[in-house]
């Protein structure tokens, strides 16, 4: 993102526009320099979020849909140390994609769905995850990150625009002590120091600070000159190759007059060169008038989109006011729906609605999904029904007077979706009350009716009863599976698809939740409440290796009997719809492809590996080299930096101790029990999680430290609902 090319040639041809800094030294020196009077102001530093959710999501296990509970507590170890140095966070996130970006972002999620493919052939041929060169971020992340961030007290913000803008003018207008990113548009912008996050070291509180001044200073040009040369590098809002001949002419003109200057970072010189030979005045760009017409109307809109509120040009622009967001469906709604819906999408607390309301554009980025594996249904398509439902309750269905009815435009990402046009979207008509009433009602006959109306988008009126009697997450769980299951014919995907599909439908409870008033507190719909990868993961491999009921369930007969009676319900649900349920085991062999369109037979097995008639195992590798088979529990195997094998943690189970006192190995499903006042041993208590033994092997990302949390090397999910939860059938088996 950003200026093509300057963050190489920073870091590598100008590396004294590179500084060392201590936050803490910056924040000391912040304070001194604003103190009024008695007030002493808190430091601030503006965080874009965007950039920041590679470093924040530090877990191991990446690959089985997220690790939520250990990313909160990454969270936490992030915010910790901000507060302990005593400065203040404030976070921006994209709300909105411009369209003078939309080819870009068209492009980059191009390039992201050729990585998510690697991902799937590396698991079809090793049958474990892959190293953190493929690392791909868990779906929803930065949907959620807001939230998580907001229920820890942090003040978070969406933008309405572009969000790099928004950041560096609140950053200008409060005096903040810098930004915390990895976007070079922010050492384009007047604004204050920009700070690395990719090379912050939170135990030493230390990062990069990239020189604006050092900059200018090695190029020869001023400040207010920044903006030109970032577009003539290009950069989001100009393409690349769109400058590529006024580039060209440049640099021929740079070697000719310094002959002797060295290739490395000479295009970025030779570009400088052209702005200092060709001073802009107030008259006109000299050098840039050479340009077509158009291409000059692109410059000088790249050139507007750095000038922050009250900063003027080098030369004259025909309109320099930034542009404010244009709500295309004004008049089809009241002007207090549009404010509020402005408002709450603004404080992080909304999903999709803003969207909708203002230019009917939603987007979603990547997801993990196999894009040969054609048996299961692509996101965007499974909950195509539920968003056209949530339109219904925010758009009118019917056409206004001039004959035009509402209509939302989507850029939903998906094997086979070339994104050259988005998908129009009518909204479905929905029996409901007034959005205003949604919204802002507040008497319990209006509670009700925004149960009944959020049910309703999943076509789940049944639950109504069932909403009672079940803690929040579990409702949230249950209508999530029981839509699934119905758009789904049968389930026999990678558990790695079926992780993201369950992630990005809770973006769709959350939207939807968001769209009737919010029946829900929207904590209770958040993947940390809801869902664990790699204990999903897990669980899957032993479904589909025919292990009973009793035994998934680790013999706790509260949990078997709560999940009969929730499966009666799906169930239920989905036979009176005509909709049949079938579960196919997966036979499947690491280092081999199966050729699912022909019952899965084997088919051009790979030198050395022979067919198997054993259920699907993961294979693991012996210290030759060896496939064997893996163990009971299947724990998928990491490399260290040395390029050695170790097991990760994801089925950690802490040793015993026998009579004697020595070590042993735990029961099969080893959970450590508690004692009941009446000394009887009992389930764990309600967010047990097991401790961890033994270093963790370190990784050298960003050279930082990884996360302190003493239970990160697994997070066994042990929901709240469980010790709530009453029964309503006592005699169900």
């Amino acid at each position: 993102m950003g200026v093509k090319g300057l963050q190489y040639f920073m870091e590598k041809c100008c590396p004294e526009t590179c500084v060392m800094v201590d936050f803490r030294e910056m924040a000391r020196q912040h304070v001194n320099s604003h103190q009024q009077g008695s007030s002493i102001p808190l430091p601030t530093l503006v965080v874009d979020g965007m950039a920041c959710l590679r470093h924040w999501y530090s877990c191991q296990a990446w690959v089985y849909g997220g690790q939520w509970k250990e990313y909160m507590h990454c969270l936490k170890e992030f915010v910790g140390a901000f507060v302990t140095a005593g400065i203040r966070l404030v976070f921006f996130f994209d709300g909105v994609v411009e369209e003078e970006k939309r080819a870009e972002w068209v492009n980059r999620r191009l390039k992201v769905n050729e990585e998510v493919a690697r991902v799937f052939h590396y698991l079809k041929y090793h049958g474990q995850q892959p190293g953190r060169e493929l690392f791909c971020l868990p779906s929803g992340l930065a949907t959620f990150s807001r939230f998580a961030l907001k229920s820890l007290g942090q003040e978070t913000w969406c933008s309405v625009r572009e969000a790099d803008y928004e950041i560096a003018s609140f950053a200008l207008r409060h005096n903040c002590m810098g930004i915390l990113g990895q976007d070079t548009d922010f050492i384009i912008y007047d604004s204050v120091p920009y700070l690395s996050v990719a090379q912050l070291r939170l135990d030493t509180m230390t990062t990069v600070l990239f020189s604006t001044d050092k900059l200018c200073h090695a190029l020869q040009l001023q400040k207010s000159e920044l903006p030109l040369l970032a577009c003539l590098l290009g950069n989001d809002v100009v393409p690349e190759q769109r400058m590529q001949r006024l580039r060209s002419d440049a640099l021929a003109a740079y070697r000719r007059k310094y002959p002797q200057s060295p290739p490395q970072g000479e295009k970025i010189y030779a570009v400088a060169d052209f702005i200092s030979s060709n001073k802009l005045s107030r008259e006109g760009a000299h050098g840039v008038s050479c340009l077509p017409l158009t291409d000059r109307e692109v410059l000088e809109k790249g050139v507007q989109y750095y000038l922050l509120p009250g900063q003027q040009p080098l030369w004259d622009i025909s309109d320099t006011s930034p542009r404010s967001p244009v709500c295309l469906m004004k008049s089809y709604l009241s002007p207090d729906i549009l404010q509020a819906a402005k408002e709450k999408h603004m404080r992080a607390e909304c999903f999709m609605v803003y969207n909708v309301l203002y230019d009917g554009v939603v987007e979603c980025s990547n997801t993990l999904e196999d894009r040969e594996d054609a048996e299961l249904t692509p996101q965007a398509i499974v909950y195509q029904s539920c968003r056209e439902r949530i339109y219904g309750i925010l758009l009118p269905t019917y056409p206004d007077s001039s004959g035009q009815a509402p209509a939302v435009r989507e850029w939903f990402v998906f094997p086979g979706n070339p994104l050259k046009d988005p998908k129009v979207v009518s909204p479905l008509p929905l029996n409901h009350s007034d959005l205003k009433r949604l919204w802002f009602g507040k008497d319990s006959e209006t509670k009700c009716l925004r149960i009944a109306t959020f049910l309703a988008i999943f076509e789940l009126d049944e639950f109504s009863v069932e909403h009672d009697r079940l803690d929040g997450s579990l409702m949230a769980v249950l209508c999530l599976v029981t839509y699934i299951a119905m758009q789904v014919s049968h389930v026999e995907p990678r558990a790695v698809q079926l992780g993201s599909l369950f992630v990005r439908g809770l973006t769709h409870l959350v939207a939807a939740n968001s769209a009737c008033g919010c029946p829900f507190p929207m904590e209770q719909l958040m993947p940390w409440n809801t869902f664990d990868g790699l204990l999903f993961h897990s669980k899957y491999l032993l479904a589909h290796s025919g292990r009973p009921q009793e035994e998934l369930l680790e013999g706790n007969a509260s949990w078997v009997s709560l999940f009969r009676f929730l499966r009666e319900l799906v169930l239920g649900i989905c036979s009176r719809r005509g909709r049949t349920i079938q579960s196919r085991p997966r036979i499947t062999h690491p280092g081999k492809h199966v050729d699912h369109s022909e019952q899965w037979s084997e088919r051009g097995a790979p030198s050395g590996h022979g067919p198997s008639p054993q259920r699907y195992r993961p294979q693991t590798r012996s210290p030759s080299g060896q496939h064997g088979p893996s163990p009971q529990h299947y724990r998928p195997q990491t490399r260290s930096p040395s390029g050695q094998h170790f097991p990760s943690p994801q089925h950690y189970r802490p040793q015993t101790r026998s009579p004697s006192g020595q070590h042993g190995p735990p029961p099969q499903h080893y959970r450590p029990q508690t004692r009941s006042p009446s000394g009887q041993h009992g389930p764990p208590p309600q967010h047990y999680i097991p401790q961890s033994r033994g270093p963790r092997a370190q990784t050298h990302e960003h050279n930082r430290p990884r996360s302190t949390h003493p239970n990160r090397r697994r997070y066994h999910l042990a929901p709240s609902f469980y010790c709530r939860w009453q029964n309503p059938h006592p005699d169900f088996p």
